[in-house]
């Protein structure tokens, strides 16, 4: 079956008769060692015309004749009906599965690759590709079509991974000719053709891929397949791996290990030692030097474990930088750190990626960074020793004397050195051993070309370590001298560099730091980084390394005590003045409600165009981060609160709602302690309120923006007033209190009336019709959402009429008005994709596919729900999961599959009472009873009919009685105990 349909006994082919006779055989087959009946099978293959009736028998005996010579096949007549007895291995469908499930069983890689090969070669086309489908079963027939392209995808990764390019690339071609939009398997032909050396090739696919995406779901392709097509066009893999250290010495035992490890597939390599060791030079060499074993990729994350002036990085936060180097949008990844955990290892399966973990605090900040899949390999370093579970462990010691003699000589003009062997050995011996002084102590010496080599060895031992409580002060003595001759401005700039709260610092940052203009900071810096006091991670972005920043902070400023404090206070001006800037021009419709900055910096960017804007958030966003952790500790509420604010819709449309909330909740602490401080109150409680709505948290999204409307009523701000009622109306609305969401939305419409606020009305018009909906209010819902569309075209807000599109086609499909609604829903779509909001577009395919169920185009409905599926896979909106659940049951209910329906109802549900939508668990309890009922179990479905007829009343929705007229009609077991219960419930209420 799996192709034409064939018969063969004893090498020959069976003749299996006409058209009508193989549908026969065909339904027997389907229903293998199971009896049909003769009406059953008149009923699927002819209609239930009972003319044809008679037509069976006949055909049972002719199949009973082709299949005399086969002592093991046999059609019985029982009591019930005809069966087709065959041995389970007789039929290539089930071999085929058998065959999958011993390779996903098989312990060794090579006996995978011999299974699955046995199991896609039973293929010889389409299952069942010359018999129409409708006259066998229809939708009731399962295809296995999908497990063959599952199967010839995991084949190929295993193939890959055996580097067998040619046999991964020959098997995935006609896959992808066939069906472009299949992107796993375009992934995997282009990592074959790269691997092959045929990066032209991988070009066209992905250009293929791209078109039929486009064309097919108005989407491009996934990240994965960016990402092999930037590296087929460019010959690299995706990587974040800074330029190896130039000059790298020694270390060769220890590359060996880590290669070793590599080479034998082990999970990590963790590697320790003392500041200023060379533990992350070595983790860099080691990692260019095995970008051959990785092509998929090289990752690197700086968690900051013993970083001065920052604390350890999250481990969610690590997740997310990582996904983020996978190729992730920001607003895909997941909100919880337990999906971005499986998000991250299901983007590692099947690749061969290297991971570098940098500066690790202990073994339980990198156990979830870890990669698990086979192939993949991380390095880890720390000062701290690592667990038995972390990887192979390599110590580093200082470097053996010859190692750093060859290190000082291979940075220094050798004509100068020539002969000085002793006084080199000298040096490197004060400098510790240690690579990084030893680096400064060179770059020191090659600034100064007249420095005879005495005369800078007389300078560091004339110097002693910056702190008398540390064992490497040997070490820090060429830091030391290094230091000292560094003139005024260098100095300053260099011990306040010291007290950055983020990870790095650009020119126009470093300029408001020193107070000093952009040009004047650039050249200071590029001092700095010319004698190995600062590295250039970017073009003009610093960032200086944890040994150095701790001299730095040791060193106090010469005449100023208050230096560093007055420094910050500069460098947090330039960051929420820049912020604000970057925000009105990135989100122009949200100006009236942002907080004035109250400040003035000289230096702060501004922005001309959105794109520069939402990068510059984007780049700076863990240096905002730090700065408002920064200034919620170090007694600068203002700016706490201020930044966190304007850092709202940028964490919002990208879904990085932990980072909201962690730096809301800072402000609404910060905030809270100024009982008076009406201002700032009333704005960090609305955005908060916004962040728990999302996260389906609606009670608490309720209480904080009651909370919050006084404040604005105090302030006299009419439009924050507006805001904060449609911001109470909306979790009301989700609790179930309609008819009180609708007044503060009306109320809400008056005050953006009464402040001009268009873009306001919009928005409560269009709530206003999503309630009106609800309540069977058709007509009026639609002209509220046509204003609404009208007034958002009007002042060109692409996000919110996206929205409100999707509104409207809602009431469009109820209204009967399919084409309309299709248009609405296509629209909203195309907008969605061009803002980027992967949750909008995610619910306009979701209704695209509502309205094709309408029609009965149930092919379609369910395509259009698998994208939306697929788009809103990491989207943190427990709204729109639980609409996407609801609505693929009532797909799937419509094409008469009750357990599918009944477990995504299921799935609606429980989210809905979690989230406690009272409007959404009515419906899913309505779905539920449903498919209960249809698969006979009445007895479990009664709660659902009761659930969903009190709920819908309370509401005050018409499918009350739309609920009460579907079980009073039944006549099973439903209808009476939800008929006899109910009449309990009357009589109790009389």
């Amino acid at each position: 079956m799996l192709g034409p349909l064939e018969a063969w006994h004893e090498g020959a082919k069976v003749d299996l008769g006409d058209q009508q006779q193989r549908f026969v055989l065909v339904v027997l087959l389907l229903h293998a060692n199971k009896p049909v009946s003769t009406e059953r099978l008149t009923e699927i293959i002819w209609g239930g015309n009972p003319e044809r009736r008679t037509l069976v028998r006949g055909y049972i005996s002719k199949l009973r004749a082709a299949f005399r010579q086969a002592d093991d096949v046999s059609i019985d007549k029982e009591p019930t009906g005809y069966l087709l007895r065959v041995g389970a291995d007789q039929l290539d469908t089930v071999r085929f599965e058998r065959l999958r499930a011993e390779a996903a069983h098989a312990d060794d890689r090579g006996r995978k690759i011999e299974l699955l090969r046995a199991a896609v070669a039973l293929w010889r086309g389409r299952f069942l590709e010359d018999i129409d489908n409708d006259r066998v079963g229809g939708p009731e027939v399962i295809s296995p079509d999908e497990s063959y392209f599952d199967a010839v995808g995991d084949l190929a990764e295993l193939e890959l991974a055996a580097r067998d390019h040619r046999s991964a690339r020959d098997r995935l071609r006609p896959v992808v000719r066939m069906d472009p939009a299949r992107q796993r398997h375009a992934e995997l032909l282009m990592r074959a053709l790269i691997a092959g050396g045929d990066r032209v090739g991988a070009v066209r696919v992905f250009q293929d891929v791209r078109d039929a995406t486009r064309a097919e779901y108005g989407m491009d392709p996934d990240p994965a397949l960016r990402n092999l097509a930037a590296r087929a066009e460019h010959g690299e893999p995706p990587s974040a791996l800074p330029t190896p250290v130039r000059w790298f010495t020694g270390r060769a035992a220890e590359l060996d290990v880590i290669e070793a490890a590599a080479a034998a597939e082990r999970r990590a390599v963790w590697v320790s030692g003392a500041p200023g060791v060379g533990k992350s030079g070595l983790a860099l060499e080691a990692a260019h030097r095995l970008r051959h074993r990785f092509p998929d990729g090289q990752l690197l994350v700086r968690l900051n474990g013993f970083t001065p002036n920052m604390p350890p990085m999250p481990v969610e936060d690590a997740l997310t930088q990582l996904l983020g180097e996978l190729g992730v949008p920001p607003e895909q990844i997941p909100s919880t750190k337990g999906r971005k955990f499986a998000l991250y290892q299901a983007k590692l399966h099947g690749s061969r990626t290297l991971v570098v973990l940098d500066n690790a605090v202990a073994p339980d900040q990198v156990q979830l960074l870890l990669p698990e899949a086979t192939g993949c390999f991380a390095i880890v370093t720390s000062r701290r020793m690592g667990e038995p579970d972390t990887g192979e462990h390599v110590r580093l010691s200082p470097l053996p004397s010859d190692d750093a003699i060859a290190l000082f000589l291979a940075l220094a003009d050798p004509r100068r050195v020539g002969g000085k062997t002793a006084e080199v050995a000298a040096v490197v011996k004060r400098c510790g051993y240690l690579p990084m002084p030893i680096r400064v102590a060179a770059a020191l010496f090659r600034r100064h070309d007249q420095w005879p080599l005495e005369h800078l060895l007389r300078l560091i031992e004339e110097s002693g370590p910056w702190r008398t409580d540390t064992d490497d002060g040997a070490g820090a003595a060429a830091v030391r001298v290094s230091y000292q001759l560094l003139d005024s401005p260098q100095r300053t700039m260099f011990r306040l560099l010291g007290h950055l709260p983020g990870p790095d610092i650009d020119v126009a940052a470093a300029a408001a730091l020193v107070g000093s203009d952009r040009t004047e900071a650039r050249l200071v810096l590029d001092d700095l980084h010319e004698v190995c006091l600062l590295e250039e991670i970017a073009p003009e972005r610093y960032q200086m390394l944890d040994p150095l920043k701790e001299f730095a902070v040791a060193e106090p400023s010469p005449t100023t005590p208050s230096e560093s404090t007055d420094a910050l206070l500069r460098l947090l001006d330039f960051y929420l003045i820049t912020l604000a800037n970057a925000v009105d021009t990135a989100y122009p419709f949200d100006r009236a409600l942002q907080p004035a900055t109250g400040r003035s910096c000289p230096v702060a960017l501004a922005f001309t165009d959105t794109d520069a804007a939402v990068s510059w958030i984007a780049t700076e966003r863990d240096n905002l981060v730090a700065a408002i952790r920064h200034a919620a500790t170090h007694d600068l509420p203002e700016h706490a609160w201020r930044l966190a604010v304007l850092f709202w819709r940028y964490f919002n449309t990208t879904s990085q709602l932990e980072d909201w909330i962690e730096t809301l909740e800072l402000a609404r602490w910060i905030v809270s302690a100024d009982p008076d401080n009406d201002y700032g109150q009333a704005h960090v409680l609305l955005r908060l309120a916004t962040a728990h709505n999302r996260l389906g948290r609606l009670a608490d999204a309720q209480e904080l923006a009651v909370q919050t409307l006084p404040r604005w009523t105090r302030l006299g701000d009419v439009r924050g007033e507006a805001a904060t009622l449609c911001a109470i109306a909306i979790p009301t609305m989700e609790l179930g209190g309609h008819t009180q969401a609708m007044a503060y939305f009306a109320t809400a419409l008056k005050k953006y009336e009464q402040c001009g606020d268009l873009r306001g009305q919009a928005h409560a018009l269009s709530m206003l019709g999503y309630l009106n909906d609800l309540h069977g209010d058709l007509d009026l819902a639609l002209r509220q959402h046509q204003a609404s569309v009208r007034m958002l075209r009007e002042i060109d807000h692409v996000q919110g009429l996206a929205h409100a599109l999707n509104n409207l086609g809602s009431v469009q499909q109820r209204l009967g008005f399919p084409a309309e609604a299709l248009a609405s829903h296509r629209k909203a779509h195309e907008l969605a994709v061009e803002v980027d909001d992967n949750c909008t577009m995610a619910s306009a395919l979701n209704c695209i596919g509502n309205v094709h169920r309408s029609q009965g185009l149930l092919t379609e409905a369910v395509r259009y729900q698998e994208q939306a599926r697929r788009v809103a896979a990491n989207v943190s909106d427990a709204d729109l999961r639980t609409r996407l659940y609801r609505d693929s049951g009532a797909t799937a209910q419509a094409g008469g599959d009750q357990e599918k329906a009944l477990h995504a109802y299921q799935a609606a549900l429980d989210l809905a009472i979690g989230t406690g939508n009272r409007t959404y668990q009515a419906h899913a309890n309505r779905g539920v009873a449903q498919a209960l009922h249809a698969l006979g179990r009445h007895v479990d479905a009664v709660p659902h009919w009761r659930a969903a007829e009190e709920q819908f009343s309370a509401l005050g929705q018409p499918e009350a009685a739309e609920v009460r007229a579907e079980y009073a009609d039944l006549t099973c077991a439903c209808g009476q105990n939800v008929s006899d219960d109910q009449g309990g419930l009357d009589q109790r209420a009389t």
